[in-house]
């Protein structure tokens, strides 16, 4: 992967503009963690950038961005730039391209954000990121105050990093954040998702909501649910927990599976019928919530008789012929009947017991 930016910086570099690795591959590169994306800044501007690669996504040009796939390794570079005036705290209002690494650094986050590296792999680092990186601390470029307040979504970014990398939040930060918190009331819910996924999502996800809970963020956010989540088991468990998919964007798929999960959380997930009607991953996350073993459920439920209807030993057209009727809503209620008996044990999946069941009853 080094290998591959190397040669991207040079492609940069042989045609006369300065190129560096910058912010999160480069940090986590410090820290010993593999990356997948890699950010580099340059003094390229994005139509010049064109001339030197061809395949480039233009898409967010007029931020100063292009896109850059190289053997399925994501470059994203982008122009040296002055961001001019901030609008809802989040996008800024103009931007300016410059000639000035040192200028462009400024305009960054996060100090551990700021560190740079050149294609002999030698680290450039005038904010003095490294530091904080060794020190471990979240620590804004410049003003902290004025860095929330300028784009409000370096609230939830600060707490994403203090959780992902187990750093502390700086003093300055805190109280940034205590000071600017009602800001994330004007955040897009899908920006703040994307934040909140990849805080659900990692390893040290508690310590992540117990930062959200201590300054006070579940109002701004309107995660009323959020002091309930005891684990973390996975990422949909905690959505489930939370319950907005009618506040935060979700696709159909996402609501059907936070909907019967919630649905499940009320019911006994060791119960047959409800490891028939809900499946092993919907009960397993269900389980989890409740502290139920999910190895008593995986053993539940691979117990069970039947898996779907597709494993009954009758079909349709069989009970129609059997009863002499043509097709009904009756069908329906014979078939969750036959279902019930043969979870319970009543009776066997086997065709004639079943027929024989049938005829008895209708």
């Amino acid at each position: 992967m080094l290998e591959i930016a190397k040669q991207v910086l040079n492609m940069i570099n042989n045609n006369g503009y300065k190129a560096y690795m910058v912010g999160g591959f480069v940090r986590d590169y410090l820290l010993g963690i593999e990356s997948n994306d890699i950010d580099i800044t340059t003094s390229a501007t994005p139509k010049q950038l064109q001339e030197i690669f061809q395949d480039i996504d233009l898409s967010s040009e007029e931020y100063g961005s292009v896109t850059l796939m190289v053997h399925k390794i994501r470059f994203e570079i982008t122009t040296f730039r002055k961001e001019i005036q901030y609008i809802d705290n989040r996008k800024p209002l103009e931007v300016e391209y410059i000639d000035d690494l040192y200028q462009d650094l400024q305009r960054r986050d996060f100090t551990i954000n700021t560190i740079c590296m050149d294609k002999n792999l030698e680290i450039i680092d005038p904010l003095n990121g490294r530091i904080d990186l060794e020190r471990r601390i979240i620590k804004t470029v410049g003003d902290a105050d004025a860095k929330l307040e300028e784009d409000s979504l370096r609230i939830l970014r600060a707490i994403r990093f203090s959780t992902n990398l187990g750093f502390c939040l700086s003093n300055e930060v805190e109280l940034a954040i205590k000071k600017n918190k009602h800001l994330l009331k004007k955040l897009s819910y899908n920006r703040k998702k994307q934040e909140l996924d990849k805080i659900f999502a990692n390893k040290n996800a508690m310590q992540g909501i117990q930062l959200l809970l201590r300054f006070h963020l579940e109002k701004e956010l309107e995660l009323e649910r959020l002091k309930d989540i005891k684990n973390t088991d996975s990422l949909i468990s905690v959505w489930s927990i939370l319950n907005v998919i009618d506040i935060y964007p979700f696709n159909n798929s996402e609501k059907e599976l936070i909907t019967s999960i919630n649905q499940a959380l009320k019911l006994n997930n060791l119960d047959p019928k409800v490891l028939y009607d809900y499946g092993l991953y919907v009960n397993s996350v269900a389980g989890a919530i409740k502290g139920i073993d999910k190895k008593k459920i995986t053993e539940a439920y691979n117990s069970l008789k039947i898996h779907s209807k597709k494993e009954l030993e009758i079909t349709s057209e069989e009970i129609m012929e059997l009863l002499k009727k043509g097709p009904g809503e009756y069908l329906t209620k014979i078939y969750k009947d036959i279902e019930n008996k043969i979870l319970y044990g009543t009776i066997d999946n086997q065709k004639e017991e079943i027929k024989n069941y049938i005829l008895g009853k209708y």
